[in-house]
C-alpha cells in the first residue's frame, strides 16, 4: 500500500498535466464556492428586500381601505401559513391578533411577540395605525430557497467546467504525447530530428535541444562506422597479403610439423577475413536505409542464390539442406540487405548444427506479412541467452563453435533498418532443441 502511495504520489509530483489539471481544478472550485455565497447572500438579501415591498404595499393597501384581520383567523388555521400576514391595528385588543405594543414606531421593524420574531410594518393615517406582520423564520425560508435557486447552474455547471478544463489540458499536451509516441516507435538507427512544428512554443526549446543532441550521437554514429569500415578495408589488404604468402608457403616442402602450424595459420587468417566481411556489412547495414532502393523481392530466389553460396559448407557436413515446397512470397526490402540476411542466417544454422543433421528453409504469408524461417537441428538457444545473442560479439558459451558473434547482430540491424522483426524458438519445442528463426518482413501487394 505504501508504494502504491508512494508511485502516486511521484506521479503527481512529476505530471505536468496533472498538476495543471489538479491547480485548474483548484481554482475553478474555489472561485465557484466565492461565487455561489456572493450569488446565495445577494440573492437572500434581495429576497428579504421583496418581502419588505410586500409588506408596504400591504400596509399601504390595508389603510387606504381600512382593512385588518378578522380575529377567527389564525396563522395556525391558515392553509398556507408561508403566505400567512397579520394586518391589525395597534392599541386595539383583537382576539386571534398579535400582542404587539402599541407605541411602535412607524416604517419597518423587526418584534418579539407571542414567542415568535415579526418583521413588521407600521403605517400611520386616517386616524389609525395599522400593523402588517410577518413571521421571520417564514420570510428566511422563502428567501433561503429562493437563493438556494441560484446555486442550481454553479452545481450544474462547475463539473462540466472541470471536465472541460480537463479535456483542454489533455488537448494542449496531446502534441507533446504523440512525438513522445512518434520517437518510442522509431527504430534504435533512427535519428531523423523531431518534427516540432506542432509544438507548443514552451516546448520547442526542449525539442530542440534533443535535436541537436541527435544531431551530435547521428555524428558520432556516423563517425564510429566509417571507422570501422576504413579499418576493416585498411586491415584487408594485409590479411590478403597474408593469406597469398601462406598459400605460397603451403606448396613448398615443408616439414610435418611446420605443415600442420601453417595449417593453423592460414585457419587463423580464414578467420580474421571472415571478422573483417561482417564488421564491413555490419557498418553498411547500421546507416540509414534508402526507400528507394526497396523493391518487391521472392524470397525463394534469395533462397537459391544463398544455397548455392553455402552449399559446399553444408555438404563438408553432410547436413540436409533444403528449401521446403510452398508458394513463393514477396517482400519489401533491398535485394542486398535480405541476401545478407539470408545469408548470415543460413550461415549460422551451418555452424552450429552437427554433423549429418538439417536445415529446412520456407516461406510462408501471415496476413499481410511474409515470415521467412530457418530451421536447424542444432542445439538451439536457451531462452535466456536469446536476448543477448543480438548484441555484436556475443557468443553462447559452451557451444564449441568457432565464430565471431556478428551474424545476428547483422540480421537484427537488417530487420531494424528494413522494419522487420526476428524471433528466435527452440524447433522442437518438447526437447529443447535446435533453433527456428522467423524473420517478418511487409509482404508485396500481389
Amino acid at each position: 500500500m505504501d508504494d502504491v502511495k508512494r508511485r502516486i504520489s511521484s506521479y503527481i509530483s512529476t505530471s505536468l498535466r496533472l498538476r495543471l489539471s489538479l491547480w485548474l481544478a483548484l481554482a475553478i472550485s474555489c472561485m465557484a464556492v466565492l461565487a455561489g455565497a456572493f450569488a446565495f447572500y445577494s440573492a437572500f438579501q434581495q429576497a428579504h428586500e421583496l418581502q419588505d415591498d410586500m409588506l408596504r404595499q400591504v400596509a399601504t393597501l390595508a389603510s387606504r381601505h381600512q382593512l385588518a384581520t378578522p380575529a377567527e383567523d389564525r396563522a395556525d388555521d391558515h392553509p398556507d401559513n408561508d403566505s400567512k400576514v397579520f394586518v391589525q391595528q395597534l392599541g386595539a385588543q383583537t382576539a386571534g391578533g398579535l400582542a404587539l405594543p402599541a407605541d411602535l414606531p412607524d416604517g419597518l421593524q423587526s418584534v418579539r411577540a407571542d414567542g415568535e420574531t415579526y418583521r413588521v410594518m407600521v403605517l400611520g393615517g386616517h386616524g389609525q395605525r395599522l400593523a402588517v406582520a410577518q413571521e421571520t423564520s417564514v420570510r428566511d425560508e422563502t428567501a433561503r430557497d429562493s437563493a438556494l435557486l441560484t446555486l442550481i447552474p454553479f452545481l450544474i455547471l462547475v463539473p462540466v467546467l472541470l471536465l472541460v478544463a480537463a479535456d483542454l489540458v489533455r488537448k494542449v499536451f496531446k502534441p507533446v504525447l504523440d512525438a513522445a509516441a512518434a520517437v518510442d516507435a522509431r527504430a534504435e538507427q533512427d535519428l531523423q530530428p523531431i518534427g516540432s512544428a506542432a509544438l507548443p512554443s514552451e516546448v520547442k526549446p526542449f525539442a530542440d535541444a534533443i535535436n541537436r543532441l541527435l544531431a551530435r550521437v547521428r555524428l558520432a554514429m556516423d563517425e564510429q562506422r566509417r571507422f570501422i569500415a576504413d579499418a576493416a578495408h585498411e586491415l584487408r589488404t594485409p590479411l590478403t597479403a597474408l593469406s597469398l604468402q601462406a598459400e605460397r608457403l603451403a606448396a613448398t616442402s615443408l616439414p610435418e610439423e611446420a605443415q600442420t602450424r601453417l595449417a593453423t595459420l592460414r585457419q587463423g587468417i580464414e578467420r580474421g577475413r571472415s571478422l573483417l566481411d561482417q564488421l564491413l556489412s555490419l557498418a553498411r547495414v547500421q546507416e540509414p536505409s534508402d526507400a528507394a532502393q526497396t523493391q518487391a523481392v521472392p524470397v525463394r530466389q534469395v533462397y537459391r542464390q544463398v544455397l548455392e553460396d553455402l552449399l559446399p559448407l553444408a555438404e563438408a557436413k553432410q547436413i540436409d539442406i533444403g528449401v521446403i515446397d510452398g508458394s513463393d512470397v514477396q517482400v519489401i526490402a533491398s535485394a542486398i540487405d535480405l541476401a545478407t540476411l539470408v545469408k548470415n542466417l543460413l550461415d549460422n544454422a551451418i555452424r552450429y548444427t552437427p554433423q549429418g543433421g538439417r536445415i529446412d528453409l520456407s516461406v510462408y504469408l501471415r496476413g499481410t506479412t511474409g515470415v521467412l524461417a530457418v530451421e536447424d537441428s542444432g542445439p538451439g538457444i536457451a531462452e535466456a541467452e536469446r536476448s543477448r545473442v543480438f548484441d555484436p560479439f556475443y557468443r553462447v558459451l559452451g557451444s564449441g563453435q568457432e565464430g565471431s558473434g556478428l551474424g545476428l547482430a547483422i540480421v537484427h540491424a537488417i530487420c531494424t533498418r528494413i522494419g522487420g522483426n526476428v524471433n528466435l524458438a527452440y524447433a522442437d519445442t518438447a526437447r529443447g532443441t535446435g533453433l527456428r528463426v522467423e524473420v517478418q518482413l511487409l509482404a508485396a501487394t500481389p
